[in-house]
């Protein structure tokens, strides 16, 4: 009998054990980052991820799941459980891509998504051949008075730096192209070679190929200058005031997502962002904490939505 008992105690503590350990698997995070691995995103998502496991006391792991224009990770999160843990790491092209792509996505990334918190942000630079000019007004007097040899670039359609250029041909009275790159590195080559004028692109990668000499930096699309480069003037600076333009990631859940699970990860997000190990981290990369979560943070999505596609409309963009 004492056997029997020990054999029947061993079997039911196994069974609890077993269970507990996929109860623990199954809280496991996962964070979509729609994108492949080693780009901007996909680098933000991780340090993050790290972050917030800490805060939470969870694992938490990035996955990604490229392709579409990041719609496809997108759709995942979309369909998964509303129980906040399947998320989505983007960056604004999330909301661009309805107003910029010829073939909308089987979703709204608005209506359909539950906005959890704007995880941080930071203005794009301003880069130039140096035959260019050198100030931004030589670069817009010379591309106004030979339109034909001027042009801009950008290494991704529908990103911040592809209608921030756009944005500032508007602002800046130019009629000169905007050539289409498939990612940066292909497009610096050509700058630094002088077949592109200039280009708007996050302040992480492109300061250093400033830094190099073989390009130069005009002005930051920022509200005040980046202790990273405090020698760049800010566009209002350099003679284009209100000329903003950031780059900016996010994190979002399914439609469905419980009012409780959303607060919970909102505030554990505000955590991450008080944190003075990812605030160092985040300056490193020449971006700052988002400070926004829930209602606020959709808010500035559907802005920032809005805002995109009258850039589209005014510049009479092309959908791809």
């Amino acid at each position: 009998m004492r056997i029997r008992f020990l054999v029947i105690a061993s079997a039911l503590i196994l069974s609890s054990l077993t269970a507990s350990a996929q109860t623990a698997g199954d809280r496991t995070l996962r964070i979509i980052v729609p994108f492949a691995p080693g780009g901007g995103v996909d680098v933000v998502a991780r340090a993050f991820a790290q972050q917030v496991s800490r805060v939470l006391g969870q694992s938490a792991i990035v996955e990604n799941r490229p392709g579409a224009s990041g719609n496809i990770g997108a759709d995942v999160v979309g369909k998964s459980a509303p129980d906040g843990l399947t998320l989505l790491f983007s960056a604004s092209t999330f909301v661009v891509n309805p107003v910029v792509a010829a073939q909308r996505p089987p979703f709204d990334p608005i209506r359909d998504f539950s906005g959890i918190a704007l995880v941080a942000k930071g203005p794009l630079l301003f880069i130039t051949n140096p035959a260019t000019g050198q100030s931004l007004q030589e670069f817009l007097a010379n591309a106004k008075a030979r339109p034909e040899a001027f042009n801009l670039a950008t290494g991704g359609y529908g990103s911040a730096g592809h209608l921030g250029a756009e944005s500032f041909k508007l602002r800046g009275g130019l009629t000169i192209p905007v050539l289409l790159y498939k990612g940066t590195a292909p497009a610096f080559t050509d700058l630094v070679g002088g077949q592109i004028s200039g280009i708007l692109d996050p302040l992480v990668t492109s300061l250093p190929l400033a830094r190099s000499g073989k390009v130069r930096a005009l002005a930051l699309a920022g509200p005040a200058r980046s202790p990273l480069a405090p020698e760049v003037p800010t566009f209002a600076e350099a003679g284009m005031p209100g000329f903003e333009f950031f780059t900016w990631y996010g994190l979002w859940g399914p439609g469905a997502l419980a009012p409780a699970v959303a607060e919970s990860l909102e505030r554990a997000v505000a955590r991450v962002n008080a944190s003075t190990e990812f605030v160092k981290w985040l300056e490193s990369q020449g971006l700052e904490p988002g400070g926004l979560t829930g209602a606020k943070f959709t808010e500035f999505s559907r802005k920032e939505q809005s805002m995109y596609a009258d850039i589209v409309r005014q510049g009479n963009i092309q959908k791809q």
